[in-house]
C-alpha cells in the first residue's frame, strides 16, 4: 500500500464516525493512510435520541461528540463541509464553500482526492411529494431540526400558559420516531409541571397530541403485540392515535386527510417515510434506488465503482434490503473497518457484509418499552412497565459512547450525565 492512501468518509453519523474512529486507530495511527471525515456539522449525536432532544428531555449539549476532538484523539482528520460533486475518473470530490451561522463565508470551495471514499450521509423523512409539507411542517432528522422544534415547542408552551389555552400537536408517522416523540412530549410537560406552577402561578396547559399513521397499525416493524400494547400506552397518556389515516395535504392550521377530514395542529411534525438526502444525486452519477439510496453490492461497494462504498441509511442492497437503523449502520461500519485495510494494502476483495439481526427496542419515555428479538420473542410491558426494554435502550446508547470514547472516557461521560441530573433541570427550559 502507498504510504499515504487517502480515505474520505462523508457523513459523521453512527456509521461514519465509528468507521473514522476505528480506521484512525489502525491505518491512521500507523501512518499508512490519511483518514478524513467530512460533515456539515461540527458534532455528532446518536440519531435514535433526536426525539429526546426535540422534546427537551435530554440536554444535547452533554450528548454531542465534537468531530475535531474525536479526530485529534483517534488519528484522523475532520473538515466541515458538504460534498457537492464526485469526479470518479480523477478520484476527486468537491466540497461546497463553508459559511458561518451569520452567512459569512469561512472556507472557499475545496477539492480533495481519494483512493477510497465511503458515503455515510444517513437519511431523512420522506414527504412523498405531499402538498404543503415542506412549507408547513417541522422535521427532526438532525440536531439542528430537533433544536428548532424544541424552540417552537417551548414558545408555544409559554403562549399556552399565558392564554390558558390548549396546545395541539400532530405527528405524521407511526414508526419508532413518531411514536417515541409523542410519549416524550408528554414526559416533558409532566417533568416541567412543578417548575411551571411556581414560575407562572397557573395550572399547566393541556397538551393534545395526535399521531397519524397511514398503515393499519403503529410500529409496523415490530410484532403486532408490541404495536397494540404501544398504542394502548399512548392512548392512556392521552395521545389520539389514528391509524389508516393518510395525509393528503398540510397547511398552516393542520393536516387534511384523504377522507376529507381535517386535523388541527399548532405544531405539525413530519416523521414518516425514509429517503436518502438529495445530495446523493451529485455523487458522480451513481445508480440510486427509488428513494435516492446508493445501490451497493453485498460487500457495500457501489455497483458502479469499486472504489466507492456506501453504508447505513443512504445505501441499498438490492438482493437483501436492510432497514434504516443504527444497528445496521454500526455493523456495516465494523465490517468496512475490518476489511478495508487489507483491500488497500494487499488488494484483497472486501467480502460480503452479513447482517446479524439482534432485535429492536422501542421506549416510550419513562412509561413503557418493549424489545423484540428474532424469532418473535418480546420483552417488556407487564408489571415492570417495560423497565428492561427501557434500560436496554439506554445501554445501547452507552455502548455507542464506549466504542467512540473508550472505557475511561465513556465511564466519565456516564458519571457527568448523572451529576447533571442533580444540578440541572430535568427538562430543557431555555
Amino acid at each position: 500500500m502507498a504510504p499515504r492512501s487517502e480515505i474520505l468518509i462523508v457523513g459523521g453519523g453512527v456509521a461514519g464516525l465509528a468507521l473514522a474512529t476505528r480506521l484512525g486507530k489502525t491505518l491512521g495511527r500507523q501512518g499508512k493512510a490519511r483518514i478524513t471525515l467530512i460533515d456539515k456539522s461540527f458534532s455528532h449525536v446518536w440519531k435514535p435520541m433526536l426525539h429526546c432532544f426535540a422534546a427537551g428531555t435530554v440536554l444535547n449539549e452533554n450528548d454531542r461528540i465534537s468531530f475535531i476532538s474525536q479526530a485529534s484523539q483517534h488519528h484522523f482528520e475532520f473538515w466541515p463541509g458538504e460534498v457537492i460533486s464526485v469526479d470518479r475518473a480523477k478520484r476527486e470530490v468537491v466540497l461546497s464553500p463553508f459559511h458561518a451561522s451569520d452567512g459569512t463565508k469561512v472556507l472557499e470551495s475545496r477539492t480533495m482526492t481519494y483512493d477510497a471514499i465511503v458515503l455515510a450521509v444517513g437519511s431523512c423523512a420522506n414527504d412523498f411529494g405531499t402538498p404543503g409539507v415542506t412549507e408547513h411542517c417541522l422535521f427532526i432528522d438532525n440536531l439542528v431540526e430537533a433544536n428548532a422544534f424544541n424552540e417552537k415547542f417551548r414558545m408555544e408552551i409559554l403562549k399556552s400558559f399565558a392564554n390558558s389555552s390548549k396546545l395541539d400537536i400532530a405527528i405524521v408517522g407511526g414508526g419508532a420516531t413518531g411514536t417515541q416523540l409523542a410519549a416524550e412530549l408528554h414526559k416533558s410537560l409532566e417533568i416541567v409541571d412543578p417548575v411551571s406552577l411556581h414560575a407562572f402561578g397557573k395550572a399547566p396547559p393541556k397538551l393534545s397530541v395526535t399521531l397519524l399513521q397511514s398503515g393499519p397499525r403503529i410500529l409496523p416493524a415490530f410484532p403486532e403485540s408490541v404495536s397494540a400494547a404501544a398504542q394502548q400506552e399512548l392512548e392512556r397518556l392521552g395521545v389520539n392515535v389514528r391509524t389508516s389515516a393518510r395525509v393528503a395535504a398540510a397547511d398552516a392550521t393542520g393536516f387534511t386527510l384523504k377522507d376529507g377530514s381535517h386535523v388541527s395542529a399548532t405544531l405539525r411534525v413530519w416523521a414518516a417515510g425514509v429517503k436518502a438526502p438529495e445530495v446523493t444525486k451529485a455523487y458522480g452519477g451513481l445508480y440510486l434506488s427509488r428513494s435516492g439510496q446508493i445501490v451497493v453490492n453485498p460487500n457495500l461497494s457501489s455497483v458502479d465503482d469499486d472504489r466507492i462504498f456506501a453504508m447505513g441509511d443512504c445505501s441499498f442492497i438490492t438482493e437483501e434490503p436492510l432497514p434504516a437503523t443504527a444497528q445496521v449502520a454500526r455493523q456495516q461500519a465494523c465490517h468496512l473497518a475490518t476489511h478495508l485495510p487489507a483491500w488497500l494494502e494487499q488488494g484483497k476483495p472486501v467480502p460480503s457484509c452479513i447482517f446479524h439481526n439482534k432485535g429492536a427496542i422501542v421506549a416510550l419515555g419513562n412509561y413503557n418499552g418493549w424489545a423484540a428479538f428474532p424469532g418473535g420473542r418480546v420483552v417488556g410491558g407487564g408489571l415492570m412497565h417495560g423497565l428492561s426494554a427501557r434500560m436496554g435502550h439506554i445501554m445501547l446508547y452507552r455502548r455507542h459512547q464506549m466504542e467512540l470514547f473508550g472505557v475511561f472516557r465513556g465511564m466519565a461521560s456516564i458519571f457527568a450525565d448523572w451529576v447533571e441530573t442533580i444540578i440541572r433541570p430535568p427538562v430543557r427550559l431555555d
